[in-house]
């Protein structure tokens, strides 16, 4: 099984490339044929979404927008539990259909928090858009129509998902080796 070393930790290969696009290819489908005749404003939560967004909107074929946000609550490999808005939104969602580009839900806090926030700008609907989905950690209840992948409590990194900001760059996902 092929292991990489991030910092101090080591990694063993969890999904591998050809799943992760598969399953990307199959929710921009889904989201082609929902939003058919309309223009929806993506908004991509930063670091770790840019990777899976980038592939996302290379199989959108809908007129939309993408626009940036970058939120942050990890420190290490567990949760603050605390979100901080560090970049704010910068595109009118008045009236717009908004989906929310996340790379991982996996309490469910930062994206309760997106919600509140995305909320007091008056779109017309939100969808929630997840690479990966942690239902075992999940502390707030979440409607979230796009799913890539269900996945256990594992801390995971590549593809987008960082370990104390490093291993993003890798094409596949890991999952945290034991020690």
């Amino acid at each position: 099984m092929q292991t990489i070393k991030v910092k101090d930790k080591s990694f063993s290969l969890f999904i591998p490339e050809e799943k992760i696009l598969a399953a990307v290819k199959r929710i921009a489908e889904q989201i082609n044929k929902d939003y058919e005749g309309k223009e929806p404003v993506f908004l991509a939560v930063l670091n770790g979404s840019f990777i899976f967004a980038s592939d996302l909107m290379k199989e959108v074929n809908i007129p939309c927008e993408i626009s940036f946000v970058k939120l942050a609550s990890y420190q290490g490999v567990s949760t603050t539990g605390q979100i901080r808005e560090v970049i704010g939104l910068n595109v009118d969602l008045t009236g717009r259909p908004v989906i929310i580009v996340e790379d991982i839900v996996d309490t469910g806090l930062t994206m309760a928090h997106m919600l509140e926030v995305m909320e007091k700008q008056n779109p017309a609907s939100i969808d929630i858009c997840t690479l990966l989905l942690k239902p075992g950690k999940l502390q707030v209840n979440l409607d979230i129509k796009y799913c890539c992948m269900e996945i256990p409590n594992d801390f995971i990194v590549g593809y987008g998902l960082d370990y104390d900001g490093y291993g993003r760059n890798t094409r596949d996902i890991y999952t945290l080796v034991k020690s």
